[in-house]
């Protein structure tokens, strides 16, 4: 059994327009929750191409990212039955497009909703994880790192899906 630590890597976007921050709200284990438009990154995608992936799932709305926000790392242990997990978050903030014909919100996705930071703050018990807002305080603080401080080799890309 192999007993490494792995932590789950995710993408977030953080996407602000004219003074409110695009959340969405969604299922999950503790509850009706609110989140960044957030997800893990899949096989074979750079962290910014997860990013966008997530977005336009989540809220069926096309987004380039531009920056990079930070780099997260934080633990969470679910009450009901103790699992320990340990999120790598890198979140991104760019340039946010309409809502696409057509398309519908991922599963568990209840609604997307525009809020102040002020809302946002004042809803901080019903957030999915203290990262929500302060991913946006740090955008609020304009925190920005260009795209190509995170590299991504060749090969994600290129290799072919390990096997199970």
């Amino acid at each position: 059994m192999d007993t490494r630590w792995k932590p789950n890597v995710t993408v977030a976007a953080i996407i602000e327009k004219e003074g409110r921050y695009l959340l969405i709200e969604e299922h999950t284990q503790e509850g009706l929750r609110l989140n960044n438009p957030a997800g893990h990154l899949d096989p074979g995608e750079s962290p910014a191409e997860g990013c966008a992936r997530e977005a336009l799932e989540e809220t069926a709305r096309t987004f380039k990212p531009t920056a990079l926000v930070g780099i997260y790392l934080s633990r969470f242990q679910r009450p009901q039955t103790g699992e320990d997990i340990t999120y790598v978050r890198m979140a991104f903030c760019g340039d946010i497009g309409d809502v696409q014909p057509g398309l519908s919100l991922d599963e568990g996705i209840v609604r997307t909703l525009w809020m102040t930071p002020q809302e946002v703050r004042a809803s901080a018990d019903r957030h999915r994880s203290p990262l929500v807002l302060r991913c946006i305080e740090d955008h609020l603080a304009g925190q920005r790192f260009p795209l190509d401080v995170i590299h991504t080799d060749a090969a994600v890309a290129n290799l072919p899906p390990l096997a199970p």
